[in-house]
């Protein structure tokens, strides 16, 4: 596989990131995972944590044999064996309320994607400067403009806009939405964000983009402007971007942008809690950042069990 690929992740204007993404690949497979742990309830940083590093290491199980045999099926089960650990490390603890967050999974293998989320996470895959599909939130807005009843452009400022009905972490189990297989064209854009980034931004406008800047030069404007746009409001904001290259190994790609993935073995790239840690505000201390640090990582170790 030859592939372009760019992640990175802002605070915004919290005290705290609650957002967290990796991707991880081998010869055969890729995976890319966001999951914006949800501020209104509590430690959603930790649901996030766990959520990712589950199905990472779900991934890395699985896909040590080569390509996954049934894409959906995986997607569907690491998801809610997340949810599973993230309930099981509220109890432990014996959590009033339950850590929460939303999640997005894309996998590409075989020259095809196919993706499941849940909550309002979303991924967008353009094609020539268009959006050609996107994820549809599970968000009380996404609800009354499939009714009818609220424009996208209404749904921007709408009161209810961050509401959302799914997630994992819930009292429920996690309802989950599959894609169909998409089959890549060289030059097909796949963008993994939170709402933090796409909030303050239009697909129109980054598709538009796309047809003049490669992902590794427009992704971290892209993250910059929508910081800008929010204001002293932004949320957590983070992306992965993935622009599929020519898979014709004769084909001569910029070494500068492209990665062929390894011919034996997984490469990972998370923006984990160590490095989350630095993106924290300066009011909180350096023993809180340890404290949760530990934390976290202690739960991930016990549920990993």
């Amino acid at each position: 596989m030859r592939f372009t690929i760019f992640q990175d992740s802002h605070i915004g204007g919290r005290k705290v990131n609650q957002d967290r993404l990796a991707y991880s690949y081998n010869k055969d497979v890729l995976l890319m995972v966001i999951a914006d742990g949800m501020g209104g309830h509590a430690r959603g940083e930790i649901a996030a944590e766990i959520a990712v590093n589950t199905i990472t290491n779900r991934f890395q199980q699985e896909g040590a044999r080569g390509m996954l045999r049934r894409p959906k099926e995986f997607l569907e089960s690491a998801i809610q064996s997340a949810h599973r650990a993230i309930v099981a490390f509220a109890d432990e603890n014996q959590m009033l309320e339950c850590p929460r967050t939303t999640i997005v999974v894309c996998l590409v293998q075989n020259g095809k994607a196919c993706w499941a989320h849940s909550g309002d996470s979303r991924l967008y895959v353009f094609r020539e400067g268009a959006l050609a599909t996107t994820t549809l939130d599970h968000s009380r807005v996404q609800q009354l403009m499939d009714a009818g009843l609220l424009t996208p452009e209404a749904a921007l400022v709408h009161p209810d806009r961050n509401k959302i009905y799914n997630c994992l972490g819930g009292v429920l189990p996690p309802a989950i939405t599959l894609s169909e297989d998409w089959q890549l064209n060289v030059g097909d854009t796949i963008l993994l964000s939170t709402d933090g980034f796409w909030g303050p931004l239009t697909s129109d406008e980054i598709g538009a983009r796309l047809l003049r800047e490669n992902i590794l030069d427009l992704v971290p404007k892209l993250l910059i402007e929508a910081e800008d746009k929010a204001g002293s409001e932004s949320d957590n904001l983070s992306a992965i971007g993935l622009t599929w290259e020519h898979q014709d190994p004769n084909f001569e790609a910029p070494a500068t942008v492209t990665i062929t993935a390894p011919m034996d073995g997984f490469t990972t790239s998370a923006l984990n809690t160590t490095q989350q840690a630095s993106l924290v505000k300066d009011d909180v201390t350096d023993e809180e950042i340890e404290a949760a640090i530990q934390e976290i990582q202690d739960a991930i170790k016990r549920v990993s069990k």
